[in-house]
């Protein structure tokens, strides 16, 4: 979920069968003892996708791979992600966790007290912190092995050795649906060169890169806002869409999480940039997401106890804040897919997602 980074790594699955499928069509004599798989799109495409389209790819690269028993896959962290094998029947570890505390004395800015308190603390999970980045590692399918966070400024690949023949699903924790697969098959089946793997990747680059041209450009349903765009190949596009919106007094409008996202968001109005204003109210509760947590239970819960539809105005909670609470669409964790909210005054109202700030849009209110 949380990925505060620089541009060019911090935004970063439905990959097809075909790919997966490709990979076996291709026999080659030579065969190499590593291959390389990128955690998100390769580093070389980063600034098309993300400052020509504001888009980062939820993928692995290539998304199947077929290698020798024996043989190592070098995952590459071009991206705010992990690799996590799970033992066999086993799933990937969550991202978040209760931590073993309650929330409490949380108060708006009016000195009200916020309703989730009494619920649940969240952070990291622990298993995560402990980041095996520059290390290697054996999968035998007994045991999951995990990469942890990639914390380090310039992490290092993670390489994982492969024992057993057998097909594999491995996983990023940080974007659910975020997977890719590795067929592991004995030596005398032969398995396509790195070549050929690199026109593998290169063709999943160029469809992606399809997909992220038109994203900013679609169209929800009246009265929604989406928050974040996906598209097929987990290509996503960050912002919202539509960007400026212009309503009356009295409308309700729904934030919601892109259909089949593999990102989490927030839509939250307050007062502050948290991006060039780190010590205003919103600035605040961004920054509690760089951490390994607790984080902020302002951002992570509703403002208004659900089913609350809660109304904004200029005084809401004191200062004009409603926040959905972290959106995602994955069915494996209680978060809402969406927050709805009344316009109660005109005025003009801006709002960023918490956990990337530099996702902004703008509600007009008119009389």
């Amino acid at each position: 979920m949380p990925e505060r980074r620089p541009m060019g790594v911090r935004m970063r699955v439905a990959g097809s069968v075909g790919i997966a499928g490709a990979v076996l069509l291709f026999p080659v004599a030579a065969q190499a003892k590593t291959r390389t798989v990128h955690m998100g799109e390769p580093a070389s495409t980063v600034k098309k996708f993300e400052n020509k389209y504001g888009s980062d790819v939820n993928n692995f690269f290539p998304h199947g791979i077929t290698i020798h028993a024996g043989d190592k896959i070098k995952f590459v962290p071009d991206g705010f992600h992990t690799v996590d094998i799970p033992a066999r029947g086993g799933g990937p570890a969550a991202l978040i966790t209760p931590n073993g505390t309650a929330v409490t004395g949380v108060t708006d800015a009016a000195g009200a007290p916020f309703w989730f308190n009494g619920q649940p603390n969240f952070a990291f999970n622990p298993v995560l912190l402990k980041s095996r980045f520059g290390k290697k590692a054996t999968y035998r399918r007994t045991k999951a092995v995990l990469s942890g966070l990639p914390l380090a400024n310039k992490p290092k690949p993670f390489t994982v050795k492969f024992a057993k023949t057998g097909t594999y699903t491995y996983f990023c924790n940080i974007h659910q649906g975020m997977k890719g697969v590795v067929h592991v098959v004995g030596k005398r089946h032969k398995v396509p060169s790195a070549r050929t793997i690199k026109r593998i990747v290169d063709r999943q680059v160029k469809r992606d890169l399809n997909t992220a041209k038109n994203l900013s450009r679609t169209t929800p349903p009246s009265g929604t806002i989406d928050v974040g765009v996906h598209g097929p190949g987990n290509v996503e596009f960050y912002g919202m869409v539509p960007g400026n919106v212009t309503v009356k007094v009295g409308t309700t409008l729904r934030f919601r999480m892109s259909p089949g996202s593999t990102e989490d968001h927030t839509a939250t109005f307050g007062p502050g940039n948290p991006e060039s204003q780190p010590t205003s109210y919103l600035g605040q509760i961004a920054a509690s997401f760089q951490g390994a947590g607790p984080f902020d239970p302002r951002a992570v819960y509703p403002s208004e106890q659900p089913p609350t539809v809660g109304t904004l105005t200029t005084t809401s909670h004191g200062n004009g804040f409603w926040n959905s609470g972290v959106l995602d669409t994955a069915s494996a964790t209680p978060l809402p897919e969406s927050g709805s909210v009344k316009f109660g005054q005109a005025g003009t109202y801006n709002y960023y997602c918490m956990i990337h700030p530099f996702m902004h849009g703008i509600i007009t209110v008119t009389p």
